[in-house]
């Protein structure tokens, strides 16, 4: 099937955030700070407000009603304190979005700077533990003795791996239209990834009832997690729409968006594995090192993959937290999955070649037979099976294993593989489906579109259910006065809302005439399984024995991810995270301005995404997957495990090249170089 919403993407007629056409609409450009740590010493709007069409100065000097416990990034001007270069410290209401980017410029914020700290180590004296890692998942974990088994152990590699500061980019930018009624109910045309959420934080920050909140969010350019709550524009439109009594538009520029939308926050992560001589792990270590800001918490769960991915009877996870001078991470495709599998299946595939085994058989006698921290059976798992399949079509069995052996011309080629996982999760949702006077159906659920195609597998899901043909359902979405429903993230949506839809169906059916659902009790009646989705990755990679340049000339990746409802949009979603994490290992990095503060390579021109051309060659299949237990479509999340494995199969296809291995992200020429192979 067609994507439902295509024809009015390419003929230019979806509605973004940005472009609803609201009658008397001005501008809102915000003002960010010059210093990373500090106090705001005075606002001087005087020559701001008196500049044409200037209609008003929010600031610190007269800070805008809030919430009393608003806190974090979203509680705008409340505090004369700095948390960071690039802080919104006010902003510039005008006619016209040039006439406040003008004014903003001209708005003079005099500071008394402090010294800042942006550098995160291993050795910081600040890290602490967390009491938990995203979302709610336990800080540590540790089950057997893990010194022992490494002491037992016939092969032990110790390992330390990076990975930088990443930005997610989505290509629509943050933007939000905030208008107020004259009854004080607030409507906000926001980027979000969910606008239920985003209805009930916004109306939490700005001290109203949720019922006197409504977002809309039709159509969303991509998030990558960066919408999936709401950011400054939002707050900033509501307020700034609240002071001068109009709607108001605001839109952060691209460079705005690396300082305060959020990032994948760098990790530094220490890996210890041993292995007995037939390569079965005898223990297994992973720390992860991490950064967060003075204003937030946010822990990234870099090493729960690591807890449910390989037998071991020794088995130790931990994070550490420093609150450094620096924005507040937050959620960026397969947070800590991605990072922190490309840390463990670097070093399993060390481990392999330290053990003289081939990488693919020393994850296949590691294979566990219920999930190694918890000890629950897995709904299903089939990671032999994707690595199986995978190393059938990548001709495997022709791979020499020697790394540095294999060249053509100034080109060494290398071969790699990395496993990926991530949780096949699922959230309470509401839904409502009615049969209409024309004989056709309508399904409502405050879902969203992120650019996955939510519509068409929504479509698919309820006309299966209700036993029609698709052209008869028309689903309603991106709007919180529809029935609440979770986040696109997490890769739980379509797991969410499609089980709400399955059942407003089948209520419908019996009723005749309307549906109506909620699985919260169906939800917390789940029966206790390790629901995860599986995959490996594999790449072949070029590298210029010249230049170090890195080319991809193959990605393949075979995923097991239950039931797939619609295999145009899946194979779509896997190739897009399989492109994303080539991108994490070659060329995305955003650097910390350690004498200033804030952050570097602050647009498209410096901070590198794969194009087209970038990978020759990319294929992702899946293996027939039924899984009953997961929800009533079958089906595990797909969104993120594409990126997952990545990273880690083209650094591992490098050191096949090279024969040398590189621990730190992104691979560039120069480390490539530096290396001397």
């Amino acid at each position: 099937m067609n994507r439902i919403e295509g024809r009015v993407k390419v003929t230019g007629l979806a509605t973004y955030a940005a472009e609803y056409p609201v009658e008397g609409l001005v501008h809102a450009f915000p003002v960010q700070s010059q210093i990373a740590k500090g106090r705001i010493r005075q606002v001087d709007a005087a020559q701001a407000l008196a500049m044409p069409g200037v209609l008003a100065v929010l600031s610190s000097e007269d800070p805008p009603e809030l919430a009393a416990d608003a806190s974090g990034e979203l509680a705008l001007f409340q505090s004369r304190e700095v948390a960071y270069r690039g802080q919104l410290v006010a902003a510039v209401v005008a006619d016209t979005l040039d006439n406040a980017r003008a004014a903003a410029a001209a708005v003079r914020v005099g500071y008394d700077p402090d010294d800042h700290d942006v550098s995160l180590r291993a050795d910081h004296p600040g890290l602490y533990k967390p009491d938990t890692v995203n979302p709610g998942l336990p800080t540590d974990t540790e089950k057997g003795d893990v010194e022992a088994g490494l002491a037992a152990a016939a092969t032990v590699v110790e390992v330390t791996y990076a990975t930088p500061v990443l930005h997610n980019n989505p290509m629509e930018p943050h933007a939000a239209i905030a208008c107020w009624d004259d009854e004080g109910r607030l409507l906000v045309y926001d980027t979000a990834q969910g606008t239920t959420w985003s209805r009930d934080i916004l109306a939490r920050v700005l001290g109203l009832p949720a019922d006197r909140v409504r977002v809309v969010s039709r159509h969303v350019g991509g998030g990558f997690g960066s919408k999936g709550t709401p950011r400054p524009q939002a707050v900033l439109a509501a307020l700034a729409a609240r002071a001068v009594g109009r709607p108001v538009k605001a839109v952060l520029t691209r460079q705005q968006m690396f300082d305060v939308t959020g990032y994948r926050t760098p990790t530094i992560q220490r890996l210890r594995l041993g292995a007995d001589a037939e390569g079965r792990l005898t223990a297994l270590e992973h720390v992860a090192y991490e950064q967060s800001s003075t204003l937030e918490e946010f822990a990234e769960q870099t090493a729960t993959p690591t807890r449910i991915m390989y037998a071991t009877p020794a088995l130790r996870t931990a994070h550490r937290l420093v609150r450094l001078d620096v924005a507040t991470p937050s959620w960026m495709r397969a947070p800590g999955e991605a990072p922190g599998m490309y840390a463990l299946e670097s070093a399993m595939d060390e481990l392999a070649y330290a053990a003289g085994m081939d990488p693919i058989e020393l994850r296949v006698v590691n294979e566990p037979d219920t999930e190694p921290h918890s000890g629950l059976p897995y709904s299903s798992r089939d990671l032999v099976g994707c690595l199986r399949e995978g190393a059938r079509r990548f001709e495997w069995e022709r791979r020499d294993p020697r790394p540095g052996v294999r060249r053509d011309g100034e080109w060494l080629v290398g071969t790699g593989v990395a496993a990926s996982t991530y949780p096949a999760r699922r959230r309470p949702s509401r839904a409502r489906a009615v049969r209409r006077e024309d004989g056709d159906y309508l399904v409502q659920v405050a879902a969203a579109d992120i650019g996955t195609g939510a519509r068409t597998a929504l479509t698919t899901i309820a006309a299966g259910a209700l036993g029609v043909d698709p052209e008869q359902v028309h689903v309603e979405l991106g709007d919180s006065d529809l029935p609440a429903a979770p986040v696109a993230g997490g890769s739980m949506g379509t797991a969410s809302w499609g089980s709400a839809v399955v059942r407003a169906c089948e209520e419908l059916k019996s009723d005749g005439r309307e549906g109506v659902a909620d699985t919260t009790e169906e939800i917390e009646g789940d029966a206790q399984f390790a629901r995860h989705a599986f995959g490996a990755q594999f790449a072949e990679v070029r590298v210029s024995s010249v230049t170090g340049e890195v080319r991809v000339s193959r990605l393949l990746g075979v995923f097991a991810a239950g039931h797939i409802i619609d295999p145009q949009l899946a194979r779509s979603q896997f190739i897009g995270g399989m492109t994303m994490g080539m991108g994490m290992a070659l060329m995305e990095e955003t650097l910390t301005d350690e004498e200033f503060g804030g952050f570097l390579r602050r647009d498209l021109a410096q901070y590198h995404v794969p194009a087209c051309a970038d990978v020759r060659d990319v294929e992702a299949v899946w293996l027939d997957e039924r899984d009953v237990e997961l929800n009533p479509m079958g089906s595990k999340g797909i969104g993120e495990i594409g990126i997952v494995g990545t990273a880690a199969a083209i650094g591992n296809a490098v050191f096949h090249a090279t024969g040398h291995r590189l621990r730190e992200l992104p691979i560039t020429p120069a480390k490539i170089l530096m290396s001397r192979f």
